[in-house]
């Protein structure tokens, strides 16, 4: 038996991912979001969703830039206080001893502890109601060598333990149960 629910967004789990801002150090800041995905693969393009009333909705609106920085567990807690924490009120990289490094691209800074930056231009803002979506190019990824085997140049960010957003709570991510097209691929191994 299943229960008729009022509509609400429960699509999870989802990333938990800060998103760095501003031009100088001045106005650097961090966002804690998960209303955020991937919209397009060419050319590759993704999206934000910000509350207006959020300190980072304006940089971020004036700057028409942002860096998406994949959290970890080691993460979590900065990733956490920064979502709870106002950059009104607080540094948030000083705070967390966080590192704001270079862009490739952007102005706003990448915060460097994190093992995969998306560094991305705005195109276009839609107003949705209670948040604006910010859609946006993807100009540059950088990606922490460490990473990324030597031999085949694969990014192997599970091996940076991921952190993952659920209905209020954070989650590391479980065991692989498959990769794409597995159920279709011929077998040659026992493998997923």
């Amino acid at each position: 038996m299943k229960q008729d629910w009022k509509p609400g967004t429960l699509i999870y789990p989802l990333p938990a991912a800060m998103i760095s801002c501003g031009s100088n150090p001045d106005e650097y800041n961090i966002i804690t979001l998960s209303w955020l995905g991937t919209i397009c693969t060419n050319p590759p393009m993704c999206y934000i969703s910000i509350r207006p009333e959020r300190h980072s909705y304006s940089i971020i609106k004036r700057n028409m830039e942002f860096v998406i920085n994949i959290t970890t567990e080691e993460l979590a807690y900065a990733t956490d206080w920064c979502g709870v924490r106002s950059g009104k009120d607080f540094n948030k990289f000083d705070e967390m001893k966080l590192t704001a490094g270079k862009a490739s691209i952007v102005q706003a800074p990448v915060i460097e502890e994190s093992p995969l930056n998306i560094e991305c231009r705005v195109k276009e803002i839609l107003a949705l109601g209670s948040h604006d979506m910010f859609i946006a190019d993807v100009v540059n990824v950088k990606a922490d060598e460490k990473y990324i085997d030597s031999t085949t140049g694969k990014f192997s960010l599970e091996d940076a333990n991921p952190i993952a957003y659920s209905h209020g709570q954070y989650y590391e991510l479980g065991n692989k149960i498959g990769g794409f097209g597995w159920t279709v691929r011929k077998k040659k191994d026992e493998e997923l």
